[in-house]
């Protein structure tokens, strides 16, 4: 679990914004739960080490405030259209019994101990997230598929996924596959292109010289024929 340290801010103007991001911070909001919203700011920088983690938006955090721990899900991150800087932050409180829908990643474990792997086999990833609707506070960090044993022609499918009593898929009435093993594709290796212009040549040249030889025969038979038919007509005169 991530942690970040946030402090309370008492911004009301734009030009305090401003002011708070121009010093390198970004200012946030926490809400949810019966208390009140809280406006805070974090770290830019630090933030955008979180960012990178393509799981931020899935991954719950322990904000430090003021000496006060908390625990909130980042629901959305608002960028500048210029900079594409992340400029605000919500944050939903993580409080027993308030259900969310969020998509969780699917990770893989021991590639290694996989037959069908190492056989050339391949992994068909269909989803790499899933859609969950579950209470915050029993919100997985991933959904874990162990590739031990497996070999080619096997699938996973969501039921292979031990889930919390609580914790559903939004999709609902199939049983849908996340990920197959599949057999290596065997590719036909093409022709040299070299070679086949070789061949094209030989082909076009042996083509030709046979045109030529057939071409020059029948016109030597063609004259000797004439000439025998002359010969005829000679012995008459």
């Amino acid at each position: 679990m991530n942690s970040l340290n946030a402090n309370i801010r008492n911004t009301k103007t734009k030009g305090e914004l401003n002011s708070l991001r121009n010093n390198g911070n970004v200012p946030a909001i926490i809400y949810g739960g019966e208390a009140q919203n809280e406006k805070i700011s974090i770290s830019k920088k630090i933030l955008k080490s979180l960012i990178d983690n393509e799981n931020f938006l899935s991954s719950i955090i322990t904000l430090n405030i003021d000496g006060k721990t908390q625990k909130v899900l980042p629901r959305e991150i608002k960028y500048d259209i210029i900079s594409d800087e992340p400029i605000h932050v919500d944050f939903l409180r993580i409080v027993a019994g308030i259900k969310v829908t969020i998509e969780v990643p699917v990770k893989f474990l021991n590639h290694e101990k996989s037959p069908g792997l190492k056989r050339g086999g391949v992994l068909n990833i269909v989803r790499r997230k899933v859609e969950l609707k579950c209470p915050s506070e029993k919100i997985p960090e991933n959904l874990v598929i162990d590739l031990d044993g497996v070999d080619i022609g096997e699938s996973f499918k969501i039921s292979s996924i031990n889930l919390d009593s609580e914790v559903a898929p939004t999709i609902q009435g199939r049983d849908f596959v996340i990920a197959t093993l599949a057999a290596p594709t065997v590719m036909k290796e093409p022709e040299k292109p070299a070679e086949a212009e070789g061949a094209e040549g030989e082909g076009a040249e042996g083509a030709e010289a046979a045109a030529a030889e057939g071409g020059d025969k029948p016109a030597a038979e063609g004259d000797k024929k004439e000439g025998e038919d002359k010969k005829p007509s000679e012995e008459k005169k």
